[in-house]
């Protein structure tokens, strides 16, 4: 029992990991300093889709999942949770690099967003520090 409900909370952690990767730019947005785990965080995600590798927390899941008696699955998390749900066929190296690229295309675009916003409020503070208008 405990197994079971040690993999179904993996399954949430990495889904959990997965939309933060993908959509951590957004926190960055109206929290600059969560950067410095979104970044690290995006680019472990966009890295390992890039490789083709496989999360860490997909073996530790299909671990516990056989320590309670359940099989485990091949492939990745993403091509045996996400991709059911978005996509009808199964995950190709074409698709995966596609949304490794993806993932480190968004964040570059919401990065660029976040420093713009900052060099704006710097000039705004430059010019209210020298009295001018």
């Amino acid at each position: 029992m405990f197994e079971r409900v040690a993999a179904d909370v993996v399954v949430l952690i990495h889904a959990a990991f997965i939309v933060f990767v993908v959509a951590g730019g957004l926190l960055v947005l109206r929290w600059p300093r969560v950067a410095w785990l979104h970044l690290p965080a995006a680019l472990w995600g966009a890295t390992i889709e890039i490789v083709g590798g496989i999360c860490p927390l997909t073996p530790l899941e299909n671990a516990l999942r056989r320590a309670a008696g359940e099989s485990g699955y091949a492939g990745g998390f993403v091509e045996h949770y996400l991709l059911p749900l978005i996509y009808p066929a199964a995950l190709t190296r074409e698709l995966q690099l596609g949304l490794g690229l993806g993932v480190m295309l968004l964040n570059v675009l919401l990065y660029g967003v976040v420093a713009t916003r900052r060099q704006r409020r710097r000039r705004e503070n430059r010019r209210g520090d020298d009295g001018k208008a």
